[in-house]
């Protein structure tokens, strides 16, 4: 995959750069929020561009769900198991893009539904972690 570096760079700095972790103000969870609602926003894009076979949204939609996992506000827990789940995220945001640019409807497809399970798995973990914090 072709990183877009300007792209990249602009993400990070129009989301600010603070790790979020567990039990911080509200502040810094409304930040992550709005982050995560950007990326909600790229996956709602790649399913509009999948039911419209638009497989260059689709692509460009992957790969700015893929970036965003490599910024620093993602970065909210910091465990192995998080950093296994970001990891793959990022492989089924890739996979996706790669899907889309070689034209495969289908497989960009069964790549979206991996995506999304990966979504759910990683927000339960995380929910299940500060859970378990909270009750400390």
């Amino acid at each position: 995959m072709k990183m877009n570096w300007p792209l990249a760079l602009a993400i990070c700095v129009a989301l600010g750069g603070s790790a979020i972790s567990v039990g911080t103000s509200a502040e810094p969870r409304a930040e992550l929020r709005d982050f995560m609602r950007v990326k909600l926003k790229h996956s709602q894009t790649a399913i509009e561009g999948l039911v419209n076979d638009d497989l260059e949204k689709v692509a460009k939609s992957a790969q700015e769900m893929s970036l965003l996992s490599l910024a620093e506000t993602w970065q909210v827990l910091n465990t192995p198991q998080y950093v296994e789940f970001s990891r793959k995220f990022r492989k089924s945001a890739d996979a996706l893009a790669d899907a889309a640019k070689k034209n495969n409807l289908d497989r960009a497809t069964t790549e979206f539904n991996n995506v999304t399970t990966r979504c759910v798995e990683c927000h339960k973990y995380v929910r299940d972690v500060r859970m378990a914090s909270a009750g400390k």
